[in-house]
């Protein structure tokens, strides 16, 4: 047995368990409004809406989340591309994906990688917002998994990737 093994039954039967229930489809619905929130153009919005709040310190948080961005985009890219793990409707013929993914493999979630980095920056310049931001992203990660295009691991490292590309981004900055 590999060491991986546990990880990857914990993963499949948490899979199985979101994904084939009563309620999947209206959980979809839902799951597919929250994912699309991650999507980009929202970063986009957030940054000029700081900008426009306090130009001084909105330029700040887009430098911030920018340079954030520069180093999570590469680094995601390799690991997607190094790990190629397939989806759970790829692993499974019991589970099925409500959407169709952008790009092939699952590990780690792009879409989480992002709400955690912007969630991160967010509760560093506007700390305000923190707990709504991190709930946000909290739940675009929820969202991958209810719609069946990543596993928790997936997720979990995601929200990893992205929370430390964050915090080195603000480390350079400061």
């Amino acid at each position: 047995m590999r060491a991986i093994d546990p990880i990857i039954r914990f993963d499949l039967a948490f899979s199985s368990f979101c994904l084939t229930h009563r309620f999947q489809q209206p959980v979809g619905k839902l799951s597919r409004v929250i994912s699309h929130t991650g999507d980009g153009p929202l970063y986009l919005l957030v940054g000029l809406v700081a900008w426009w709040v306090n130009s001084a310190l909105g330029i700040e948080f887009i430098k911030a989340a920018l340079l954030a961005f520069a180093l999570e985009l590469p680094m995601y890219w390799i690991l997607k591309n190094g790990f190629k793990r397939r989806r759970p409707f790829e692993r499974s013929d019991h589970l099925t994906s409500i959407i169709q993914p952008a790009d092939q493999y699952s590990l780690p979630s792009g879409h989480t990688a992002a709400a955690f980095l912007m969630a991160t920056v967010i509760g560093v310049y506007y700390p305000a917002f923190n707990l709504a931001a991190l709930v946000w992203a909290g739940l675009i990660s929820c969202s991958r998994i209810l719609l069946g295009v990543h596993f928790f691991t997936d997720v979990v490292l995601g929200a990893a990737l992205g929370i430390s590309c964050a915090k080195f981004a603000l480390l350079l900055l400061s």
